[in-house]
């Protein structure tokens, strides 16, 4: 590890002190709502199975998607009943790749708790996702506009494939930036984005408007992942109540390290890739060091901030609402608070 010895022993430690959660008190009475529906599903399940369902679903999360579709309900046209239940869909799908994931990563910790995986193992925990997946495209059914059940099913498809195609290039050093993205935007912008296109889309507005939704959200689907990717790199448990230092230990190679790999040649590109490769604990920690004193978080934030930027401007030409303002200072927020990383 002697190429790693000038690089800070000590890292800044990245939090999940965003206060993004402050903008969703305007759809606070929505989100009541939705929340009620989403701890009412484990009531369609077969009773031997009603504990698993109840534990998956009653979570202290942020609702994220949830609170976009609400949101971009109203900045479009008004929050309908088709609004709420395509949040609670939204949400179903995502807590169920959250299942996936934490057996993929072995985690043992997601919101503070105790994961379905380290509760019950690997084989329930798979079952369980899969059967959370089915029940949310079982609810699609309730829509009388079949491009809207298409839509969620195709968003559903793409979080799978992203996962799949990330799993795929574990400990690939051929993996590139573009590369990087078009996986988030598949495993994470997917769900943030059908949540705002529909929403509009279910408020019968038109195809520009929708198209500037859809962008928006996938904007912000990616820069969010971004910035979850280096909380995972330089966080603390503590600050986020799960599990992290996955992504590195599994192989999972994120912007930050992607961005010190393309810098690196000869004998120090071979030193990191042993250490991906095969590093130990203490290994992983220099190159983590190497990763922050070379940029590589730097250059993640900026990154994140030209996405959020993106998604400010896509709705700037549209009409303007007080819920449509929040969306914007959503993305503007975030971008803001991300300078504090770098």
């Amino acid at each position: 590890m002697s190429l790693f010895q000038k690089t800070k022993q000590t890292l800044p430690q990245f939090t999940r002190k965003l206060t993004l959660k402050v903008y969703f008190e305007q759809v606070r009475d929505g989100l009541r709502q939705v929340e009620t529906r989403i701890r009412q599903q484990a009531d369609f399940f077969d009773a031997g199975i009603h504990g698993y369902v109840e534990y998956a679903t009653a979570t202290d999360g942020k609702r994220i998607r949830p609170a976009l579709t609400l949101l971009a309900a109203r900045a479009t046209g008004g929050e309908t009943a088709e609004h709420l239940d395509l949040a609670v869909i939204v949400e179903l799908i995502h807590l169920a790749s959250l299942i996936h994931d934490d057996v993929l990563d072995n985690a043992q910790l997601r919101r503070a708790r105790p994961t379905v995986n380290s509760k019950w193992g690997v084989e329930l925990s798979v079952l369980l996702g899969d059967c959370l997946f089915a029940h949310a495209l079982k609810l699609c059914c309730r829509f009388d506009d079949s491009a809207v059940c298409r839509l969620v099913a195709d968003a559903a498809n793409e979080v799978c494939t992203g996962e799949i195609l990330q799993t795929q290039r574990r400990f690939d050093l051929k993996l590139t930036p573009a590369d990087y993205f078009n996986i988030v935007s598949m495993k994470t912008g997917a769900l943030f984005r059908v949540s705002t296109e529909l929403a509009a889309y279910l408020n019968k507005q038109p195809l520009t408007v929708t198209e500037a939704y859809r962008i928006y959200g996938d904007s912000l689907g990616v820069a969010y992942q971004i910035y979850d990717d280096c909380l995972d790199l330089f966080g603390s448990e503590d600050g986020s109540g799960k599990t992290l230092g996955t992504d590195l230990k599994k192989g999972k190679l994120t912007l930050p390290l992607l961005h010190v790999l393309r810098q690196l040649d000869g004998q120090r590109l071979a030193a990191v890739s042993e250490t991906i490769v095969h590093g130990s604990e203490d290994d992983r920690a220099a190159l983590k060091a190497m990763v922050m004193d070379m940029g590589g978080h730097i250059y993640a934030v900026r990154k994140a901030q030209e996405y959020l930027d993106k998604a400010a401007r896509m709705l700037e030409p549209l009409p303007v609402n007080e819920y449509a303002e929040t969306l914007k200072t959503i993305a503007r927020t975030f971008a803001a608070e991300l300078d504090g990383l770098k």
